[in-house]
């Protein structure tokens, strides 16, 4: 490495850590070159030097950790997966300042509190159910993150949309601020890259039952997606749009639509190389029994309308 950078030889040396920490810690004086103290990433090395790192790891979030109920489909020293229900928050904020996911992952693994927002890698909304994975220490952290990034996870979502598809399809349009309503996302010129694949599992007379797979992961994707589609998800408050029953439709599945508690979305199936082994593992979760009462009314009323 005589002649690198020393931020340069730093990334190949310790490839568990993402540059910004990396750099971060020569900053603070934490990086030793033959037990000196090196600050500046661009100074040349040498070659044949000893690094020290000196680092430790300090709290990166101050939420307070809650006995709360966890539904844990794995765990090792590197990785969580979480089956996450509807209606519970990932992270405190405004509005959530507790019972959040991150509340109850503080209280069942309390090194989560050393890592960059507390090891989530991924999010779901509040009111989507599903399967979530959470870094367990700082090089798994880097290497979920670069993972992710990189478009490698496979995430899979089953969904119930108003309209009825004709075929599946892509969905490649960016996403970005709503120029209007600032606390929703919209299909915007300028926005990130967002792409979004679907493929049809049942037909209804005025819904369609869809599982989707996600290309990219910007906030709110599939809901906005399939807003700008003209199929917005059944239940969804912020971009659903008007309440549409099929003609004739009992009152009973006139009923599960208007109190539908949350958007029609579930992340059904999560896949990733496990960071310390390399083995491929996935997880898969059936539908929320909510879900499940929704399809067996659109089912009823589409028996229903053949019968007749």
């Amino acid at each position: 490495m005589a002649g690198y950078r020393l931020d340069k030889a730093l990334a190949e040396l310790f490839p568990t850590y993402s540059r910004a920490r990396l750099q971060q810690w020569l900053s603070e004086g934490q990086v030793l070159i033959d037990t000196t103290p090196r600050r500046r990433g661009k100074e040349k090395v040498q070659g044949g030097e000893k690094v020290q790192l000196t680092a430790q790891l300090e709290e990166q979030v101050t939420w307070q950790a809650q006995s709360l109920p966890l539904n844990l489909l794995y765990e090792d020293e590197a990785i969580l997966v979480v089956n996450k229900p509807a209606g519970v928050v990932v992270h405190p904020g405004a509005g959530n300042p507790d019972e959040t996911l991150v509340n109850a992952l503080l209280h069942y693994a309390p090194e989560l509190a050393q890592l960059p927002r507390a090891g989530i890698i991924h999010r779901l909304d509040k009111d989507t159910s599903g399967i979530l994975a959470i870094a367990r220490s700082l090089p798994a952290h880097t290497h979920l993150v670069a993972q992710l990034q990189q478009h490698q996870f496979k995430r899979e979502y089953q969904a119930v949309v108003t309209g009825v598809f004709v075929a599946g399809g892509t969905i490649d349009a960016p996403i970005g601020r709503h120029p209007t309503h600032r606390t929703q996302m919209a299909v915007v010129t300028q926005g990130k890259p967002a792409v979004t694949h679907y493929r049809i599992i049942q037909r209804y007379r005025a819904h369609t039952h869809i599982r989707v797979q996600l290309e990219t992961g910007r906030t709110h994707q599939i809901r906005v997606h399939m807003a700008y589609q003209r199929y917005p998800l059944v239940g969804d408050k912020a971009y659903g749009g008007r309440l549409h029953f099929p003609a004739g439709s009992s009152e009973s599945l006139k009923q599960t639509l208007r109190t539908f508690p949350r958007q029609a979305l579930h992340a059904e199936t999560l896949g990733l190389v496990h960071p310390h082994s390399g083995q491929w593992l996935q997880w898969t979760v059936p539908l929320p029994p909510d879900m499940q009462n929704l399809l067996m009314e659109l089912e009823q009323d589409k028996i229903n309308q053949n019968a007749d």
